[in-house]
């Protein structure tokens, strides 16, 4: 396995645990009542989603794409 495809399953498998942080961190009372009061999840919600989304898509890129030959 190349050296691409490696970062490409570990910024891959980065982005969903990411997500899933994010996605439970959403849940939590605390992002409830924020969302509630101000109609948007709280930052650190925002980042771990965002930059979860973002490494997933770097990492499936990676590892599909065939760079050079």
């Amino acid at each position: 396995m190349s050296m691409q495809r490696i970062i490409g399953l570990v910024l891959l498998v980065g982005g969903i645990i990411l997500i899933v942080i994010g996605f439970t961190a959403s849940r939590s009372f605390g992002d409830q009542l924020s969302n509630f009061f101000t109609g948007h999840f709280t930052k650190t919600t925002l980042w771990y989603l965002i930059g979860g989304i973002v490494s997933a898509a770097v990492g499936l890129v990676l590892m599909l794409k065939r760079f050079g030959r």
